[in-house]
C-alpha cells in the first residue's frame, strides 16, 4: 500500500483515548503509566488487543499463554503496543450442556470488548469449535482490523501401533467396548493415547473445519490453519500475526474489505473439499449474516453437489489426520488444487489476494490431498435435505455414512429426551432392526438448550451384538465434527417450537432419498393436521439469566442460530463510545 494512503498517528482509534489535552485523556495516560509504561511506548502507536481464549481447562488452547507472548513480540517489533485481554474460553470438552449455548456470548463479549477499549486492531486467538465463529462474529460487528490466530491441531494419537483420531476413534472403540471386544487395559491405553499434545482435534472435525474456513475467508495468514499446535512454525506464525496486525491498522484493512460474497463462496467450496464438519453450516451462515452476506442452506447444497471431497482426512477420508495434511502441503496446497474454482481476486489480511497467497503452493502427498480427478468422494462433504419432516432443512454428511442408507425407508423409533434414548440403546433386548430410524427430538437450539452434539445417537447394543455399526438416525441436534454415520441433523424448525419433528410417532414410516435431497414421514396431511392441533408447547426451560436471553433471541439452525438483535452487518452498530 502506498504510504500516502496510510493512517497517521492522529487517525488512530486509540488517539481518542490518549491524544486530547483534557482531563479524561490525562486519566487514561496516567493509568497506563501506573502499569509501568512510558508515554512514548503507547501514544501514537497502534494499540493491539490480543483476545486470548486460554484457560486451564481448555486443553485445545493449552499453549496460548506462550503464543500470546509470541504475538506481543511481533506487535512490538512492528512498532505497535500490545494488550492481552482474557476472553471467554468456550471449551468443547467440559462445557455443558454444550459450548454452542455460549458461542453468541463470546461473540457479544468480543464485540463489546473491542468497542469499549482503545483497540486499533485485534488478534483473535481461538481454535476450539465455538471460539472461531464466536470471535469472528464479534470482530465482524466491531469492524476494526482483525487477524485470526488458529490454535492448530494436536499431534496424531497412538496406541499399540495404531494411529488414533480424536473423536472418530473414540466412537469406534466405544462401540467395540460395548460389544465386549475391548479389555479394561486396552480401553485405558486408548484413553491415554488418543489426545497426546496441546491443540484441537486432529481429525477434520469442527475445530479444523472452522479454522480452515477462516483461512479460506482470508482472515488468517495463508495456511496458518494447518500448522500443528506444538510445531515451532506455530510460534513463528503467531509472531507474524503480531507484526501483520500493526500494518493492517495503518492500512485500515477492516473486515468489510475482506468478507465479501465471493470470500464466503470460496470458504464454502474449501469447506466442502475438506470433508468439513456438519457444524460448518450453522457457523458459516451465522458469520456470513454478520457480514451482510445472504448465504443459505441451498447455496451450500448447490456448492456441495459440484465440489469433490479431496482431503483424505478422517472422518470423511479414511486414512489420514491433520498432521499428515500439514506435511502434504496443508490448506494452501488444497486450495491450489482447486484454484480455478475459487475467486482468487479476493483480498486477504496479508493485503494481497488469494491468488497471490497461493503462489508456490504444492502438494507433497497426493493420497492425502487428492487431485480433482481422483477425489475421496465425488461430491462435497454436506447435503441439504428438505421434506415434510424438515421444511426449513436438515443436514447430512454423505461421505461419512454407509452408502446403503443413501436411500432408505423404515419405521421411526422416537425418543423425547437423551436419558430416554440412552436407557433404550443399552437394553440388549430392545425391539429394533437395522431398518429402524432412530429419532431424538427436543434437542434443538431452544430444546437442548443450545443444540447439543447429541445427534450421533449410539447404535443400540442389541444391534452392535449382531455386528451392525451404522443405521439412519435423525435429530434436531448437532453432532461432533469428529463423528460419522448416517446421521441427519439440524432438523428445522426444531420440535421444541412445534416443528414437524414434534408430530412424528414411533412406528411412522420415514423415507430418505439422498440424491433427491428428500426427508419425509409418510403420514398424510390430515393426520398431521390432527396431531398439530393436539400438540402443546413445552414449559419454558429458563426463567432468568443467560438461558432466558438465549431462548428468546436465538434463531433456528437454517439461519445460523445467531441472536436476532445481533444481525446487523459490518461496523459498530452502536457507534463509537463517548469519551467524557
Amino acid at each position: 500500500m502506498n504510504d500516502t494512503t496510510r493512517k497517521s498517528p492522529d487517525d488512530l482509534r486509540s488517539a481518542r483515548w490518549f491524544g486530547p489535552d483534557d482531563l479524561r485523556s490525562f486519566g487514561h495516560r496516567s493509568r497506563m503509566m501506573q502499569l509501568g509504561y512510558s508515554e512514548d511506548e503507547f501514544r501514537g502507536r497502534p494499540l493491539i488487543g490480543i483476545l486470548n481464549t486460554w484457560s486451564e481447562i481448555n486443553s485445545c488452547h493449552g499453549h496460548f499463554r506462550e503464543r500470546a507472548q509470541d504475538v506481543k513480540r511481533g506487535v512490538f517489533q512492528a512498532g505497535g503496543f500490545a494488550v492481552e485481554m482474557p476472553s471467554l474460553s468456550v471449551d468443547e470438552s467440559f462445557t455443558k450442556p454444550t459450548s454452542m449455548l455460549y458461542r453468541n456470548m463470546l461473540a457479544m463479549e468480543t464485540e463489546e470488548m473491542i468497542r469499549s477499549h482503545p483497540f486499533d486492531g485485534v488478534v483473535l486467538m481461538g481454535g476450539c469449535d465455538k471460539t472461531t465463529p464466536g470471535l469472528v462474529m464479534g470482530a465482524i460487528s466491531a469492524g476494526v482490523p482483525c487477524i485470526y490466530l488458529p490454535a492448530g491441531p494436536m499431534l496424531r494419537g497412538h496406541y499399540a501401533g495404531r494411529i488414533l483420531g480424536s473423536g472418530s476413534d473414540a466412537w469406534k472403540y466405544w462401540d467395540e467396548r460395548r460389544a465386549g471386544n475391548i479389555s479394561d487395559a486396552e480401553w485405558l491405553g486408548i484413553q491415554g493415547g488418543i489426545a497426546r499434545s496441546v491443540g484441537t482435534c486432529m481429525t477434520m472435525g469442527t475445530a479444523s473445519t472452522m479454522t480452515a474456513i477462516t483461512d479460506a475467508l482470508g482472515l488468517t495468514l495463508p495456511g496458518a490453519s494447518s500448522i500443528p499446535a506444538p510445531d515451532a512454525g506455530h510460534q513463528r506464525m503467531s509472531a507474524d500475526c503480531g507484526r501483520r496486525i500493526v500494518d493492517m491498522v495503518w492500512e485500515d484493512l477492516t473486515p468489510d474489505r475482506i468478507l465479501t460474497n465471493a470470500a464466503f463462496r470460496n470458504a464454502a467450496i474449501v469447506a466442502m473439499a475438506t470433508g468439513c464438519s456438519t457444524n460448518a453450516v450453522v457457523h458459516l451462515i451465522a458469520m456470513a449474516r454478520r457480514a451482510g452476506v445472504d448465504l443459505t442452506l441451498d447455496d451450500l447444497d448447490d456448492l456441495g453437489r459440484i465440489t469433490p471431497l479431496i482431503a483424505n482426512v478422517r472422518p470423511s477420508g479414511k486414512d489420514y489426520l491433520m498432521e499428515d495434511f500439514f506435511y502434504a502441503g496443508g490448506l494452501r496446497a488444497l486450495m491450489k488444487q482447486m484454484e480455478d474454482r475459487l475467486d482468487t481476486s479476493c483480498l486477504t489480511v496479508t493485503g494481497r489476494t488469494v491468488g497471490e497467497n497461493l503462489e508456490g503452493a504444492e502438494v507433497f502427498n497426493d493420497d492425502v490431498i487428492r487431485p480433482l480427478s481422483n477425489p475421496v468422494y465425488k461430491e462435497g462433504s454436506l447435503a441439504l435435505l428438505r421434506g415434510n419432516l424438515c421444511p426449513d432443512g436438515a443436514v447430512i454428511k454423505p461421505a461419512a455414512c454407509d452408502p446403503k442408507y443413501h436411500v432408505h425407508e423404515g419405521p421411526a423409533l422416537v425418543f423425547d429426551s437423551y436419558p430416554e434414548m440412552k436407557k433404550a440403546v443399552d437394553d440388549e433386548d430392545l425391539d429394533i432392526t437395522p431398518d429402524h430410524v432412530m429419532v431424538l427430538r427436543n434437542v434443538g437450539p431452544q430444546g437442548g438448550p443450545g443444540m447439543p452434539e447429541w445427534g450421533m445417537l449410539p447404535i443400540p447394543k442389541a444391534l452392535i451384538k449382531q455386528g451392525h455399526r451404522d443405521m439412519l438416525r435423525i435429530s434436531d441436534a448437532r453432532m461432533s465434527g469428529t463423528s460419522y454415520g448416517a446421521c441427519v441433523l439440524h432438523v428445522a424448525p426444531e420440535s421444541y417450537v412445534g416443528g414437524p419433528l414434534a408430530l412424528l410417532r414411533t412406528g411412522d414410516i420415514i423415507r430418505m432419498d439422498l440424491e433427491a435431497r428428500r426427508l419425509d414421514m409418510l403420514v398424510d396431511d390430515k393426520e398431521l393436521d390432527r396431531r398439530r392441533a393436539a400438540w402443546t408447547p413445552p414449559e419454558p426451560r429458563f426463567q432468568r439469566g443467560w438461558g432466558w436471553i438465549f431462548s428468546r433471541h436465538v434463531g433456528q439452525a437454517d439461519k445460523g442460530c445467531d441472536f436476532d438483535f445481533l444481525e446487523r452487518g459490518f461496523g459498530p452498530a452502536a457507534g463509537e463510545p463517548d469519551i467524557y
